[in-house]
């Protein structure tokens, strides 16, 4: 018979074992998170409890389990075209000062769950490009990360099914930018597609090796780690941004207290920071 009730020892050893490996911080009351998460791996790695699961957890010989739990425990819903606005400042604001950039406009989404962020950037990009001829001369480049590789396979694969593609993306946009796929789902037109790459990135480790960018998007993603654990990735994030280009955040996050690296550039609405 499984059990899913997770005692405090294993509880407070799991919370560690994820701050050290992701950096994601979990309260002291996240229980039920844990369990709703990790319950159905028992099954896949028949364990009979939860303590035991996490007791194989923390044997760094468990390499195909570790994976699976930090998969579990940080893949996140997302949305297309999150918030709207920060999108519209892009095309609005941002866009027009790269028009006429010789090289590639480089793009980082730091955190690109199963796609939606770096397709939704891809489209609006396009959509710009559409309405200004010869923008961006150079080409564009988007890259997409993430910690978890079975998010990046979604992400490569770019079939979505209707629950998908109802959160965020309007009818148009649905018709312009996806096509029929495998299975009932639509995938995302070669044109799009072929605009973002995807590589696996742990944000507490080096990112130095990706290159300089133009455009990050962090979003949704500061509000799972500590104070420190922040100030480190914005303080790395501002080493790969070019002189003088932005750097999104989500609606509820800030970099006070966390970096003067940036300056806050206050829009209508929403806020972009430009690196010092």
């Amino acid at each position: 018979m499984l059990t899913k009730q997770l005692d405090d020892k294993s509880y407070h050893q799991f919370r560690t074992f994820l701050e050290q490996q992701c950096g994601i911080v979990l309260g002291e009351n996240k229980q039920y998170l844990v369990k709703s998460r990790l319950a159905p791996l028992m099954l896949k790695f028949d364990v009979e409890s939860l303590s035991e699961l996490v007791a194989q957890t923390l044997n760094p010989v468990k390499r195909q389990l570790r994976a699976a739990v930090i998969d579990a425990m940080t893949t996140n819903e997302t949305l297309w075209f999150r918030d709207e606005y920060p999108f519209e400042l892009l095309k609005n604001r941002i866009l027009p000062e790269f028009k006429g950039q010789r090289g590639p406009l480089k793009v980082w989404s730091a955190a690109s769950s199963s796609g939606q962020e770096p397709y939704s950037i891809a489209m609006a990009i396009y959509e710009y490009q559409q309405s200004n001829s010869g923008a961006f001369p150079g080409g564009v480049q988007i890259i997409g990360t993430d910690i978890s590789n079975t998010m990046l396979e979604h992400c490569k694969y770019a079939h979505y099914d209707n629950l998908a593609l109802s959160r965020g993306l309007s009818e148009e946009r649905k018709r312009q930018f996806f096509e029929a796929g495998d299975n009932g789902m639509l995938k995302v037109k070669d044109v799009i597609k072929k605009m973002v790459s995807f590589r696996q990135i742990n944000l507490l480790n080096s990112y130095s090796l990706m290159g300089k960018f133009d455009l990050v998007f962090c979003r949704n993603v500061l509000i799972y780690f500590s104070p420190a654990l922040k100030s480190q990735i914005i303080s790395q994030i501002h080493g790969t941004l070019n002189k003088d280009r932005y750097l999104f955040l989500g609606a509820s996050e800030s970099l006070s207290g966390i970096s003067q690296d940036f300056n806050m550039i206050r829009c209508n609405p929403g806020i972009v920071y430009q690196k010092k």
